[in-house]
């Protein structure tokens, strides 16, 4: 599908605070009606444009204070499995695959302790992921991708 300006424009705004906006709001932004913004949205998620809607979440204040980046190794052939297989341990919340190097999966996991980053990293291990490195994260902050229509809203100077 390519994207005109208003489509990039919901999906800046539906990035910078998708629960906050109505479809209204939106469409005063972009310069079209409501029921315009509503059936481009529908039509990108029909699309797998926008795949979903996630909350972003403290971790820390939920009770999970490790917050952990796992660095793995997976030979080529079966990495997208072994990625696949991750999914199912508990305290893992999101994994990247990588297409070069030798640390070609990225894994994000949550616990309460180290017990439970090290059950993670063993669990990652008995499935045949090489664990290259373990880092703790202390902060993450996403923003929207300003390509998306940054330039198209009305008014938002990126404040």
């Amino acid at each position: 599908m390519d994207l005109d300006e208003v489509d990039k424009g919901i999906l800046y705004l539906l990035q910078r605070d998708a629960r906050e906006i109505t479809t209204q709001e939106m469409a005063e932004q972009v310069g079209v009606s409501a029921s315009t913004v509503r059936n481009r949205i529908e039509q990108m998620e029909a699309d797998d444009i926008i795949r979903g809607y996630y909350p972003d979440i403290d971790y820390d204040k939920a009770g999970l204070q490790l917050y952990v980046e796992i660095i793995c190794s997976a030979p080529n052939p079966r990495r997208e499995l072994l990625a696949d297989e991750a999914r199912d341990i508990d305290g893992i919340i999101s994994i990247r695959e990588v297409l070069n190097g030798e640390d070609n999966v990225q894994i994000d996991a949550v616990g309460t302790d180290s017990d439970d980053v090290a059950r993670i990293t063993d669990e990652l291990s008995e499935l045949g992921l090489r664990v290259v490195n373990t880092k703790i994260i202390k902060n993450t902050v996403i923003q929207p991708f300003n390509h998306f229509g940054e330039h198209v809203v009305e008014g938002d100077r990126g404040e």
